[in-house]
């Protein structure tokens, strides 16, 4: 455990400064402009107010503040998603993430979907005890998502649409298939729901598995969207789909091309 020491005057204004003038991070660029020093005189000011415990190192050059009521240096990250939007942007919270903030879930899941551009080596980090998931797309994907502050600070999290389709397009973002098909269940019971919206998406997308899937449920989960079962069976591409790609699957459900477990076929999964 990493114990906070005493901070001089003048650093006291610094830091002072330093956390009015950014949003939720500092990084050592931030530092030196704000403060009109070298950024190696920066870098060396955060090092040793990191060694002192008043500042939190996120990885090489990023830091957070510690909160002044805290003994330790060793606390978790006050908000994820801002930090996710530092490191990961361009990019969005997503999936069970997003699911949870529109209420579209009561299940508590520790780790954070971020979907982003950039290409990461890390697909699963863990940043100060906080996990996320990251999921790599295409710019032309950025799509579908909403504005959200925290703070000072604007994140980008997928809409309820877009939250359902991603988990579509990829049922882990929503912790399972069950979990995924509880969502959509959720989604099509809520205010939020735009059927419309949804098929618009998912042609955008552009991903031939998501009808298949997205009929597939409609039909046998909510027989009171026929328009869903009639616009994905409209737009059923050749070849075959799992319904989850990381479940085994040996029954072909051929109305929709869809491979899906045994309990599924027989209507025993729910």
């Amino acid at each position: 455990m990493q114990l906070i020491s005493g901070l001089g005057r003048l650093d006291r204004v610094r830091l002072a400064a330093l956390i009015q003038r950014t949003k939720g991070t500092i990084s050592v660029s931030e530092a030196a402009g704000i403060l009109k020093v070298s950024p190696t005189d920066a870098a060396k000011m955060l090092a040793r107010w990191r060694k002192n415990g008043w500042v939190s190192r996120v990885r090489r050059g990023l830091y957070v503040s510690v909160p002044l009521e805290s003994r330790t240096a060793d606390v978790p990250l006050e908000d994820p998603w801002i930090i996710a939007d530092r490191l990961f942007a361009p990019c969005y919270i997503a999936g069970w993430s997003a699911a949870e903030y529109w209420g579209l879930t009561e299940q508590i899941f520790r780790t954070v979907v971020v979907m982003t551009t950039q290409k990461p080596r890390d697909r699963s980090p863990n940043i100060k005890g906080t996990k996320f998931l990251l999921r790599t797309i295409a710019e032309k994907a950025m799509f579908g998502l909403k504005p959200v502050w925290r703070g000072q600070v604007k994140i980008s999290v997928s809409d309820p649409t877009r939250t359902v389709l991603d988990m579509l397009d990829d049922p882990k973002l929503g912790g399972g298939l069950r979990s995924t098909v509880d969502i959509l269940l959720s989604y099509l019971r809520s205010e939020k729901k735009d059927t419309k919206l949804l098929i618009e998406y998912a042609n955008r997308l552009d991903n031939g598995a998501v009808f298949k899937r997205l009929g597939f449920l409609s039909e046998r989960f909510a027989p009171a969207e026929p328009y869903l079962v009639t616009e994905c069976q409209s737009r059923l591409r050749t070849g075959n789909a799992k319904i989850d790609p990381s479940l085994a699957a040996d029954r072909l459900i051929t109305k929709w091309r869809l491979w899906v477990p045994d309990s599924w076929a027989n209507g025993k999964s729910k």
